[in-house]
């Protein structure tokens, strides 16, 4: 077992969205993205290889896919299953900081 702290994470920009990758192996990936009021994360084009799933753990959030231009709407405690290979861009539409921890597997990395 390994405690991962957030400033042992991996940092790093999507647009507007703060990431920080804890954990990347050969069969998971885990991180958070954070959000302030108002913010829209980069469109990440979808992992190919990999089921991801997005659980809102703060906020209120709408999850784009540009592909089928259609909005998932995601409440503080909310589960997003993402397929393989379909893009999405996380945005705060709420009034408070949204924080979304995401999962994929296979692992990206």
């Amino acid at each position: 077992m390994n405690v991962i702290r957030p400033d042992q994470a991996q940092f790093f920009l999507d647009g507007q969205e703060v990431c920080r990758q804890y954990v990347v192996t050969g069969k998971l990936t885990f991180g958070t993205s954070t959000l302030l009021a108002g913010q829209i994360g980069g469109v990440d084009p979808g992992h190919p290889d990999s089921h991801e799933i997005f659980y809102c753990s703060r906020g209120h959030v709408a999850v784009f896919n540009p592909t089928s231009g259609k909005y998932y709407e995601l409440h503080e405690g909310d589960i997003l299953l993402i397929e393989e290979g379909e893009p999405h861009q996380i945005s705060n539409i709420g009034t408070e900081t949204a924080v979304v921890t995401w999962s994929m597997g296979p692992s990206m990395g």
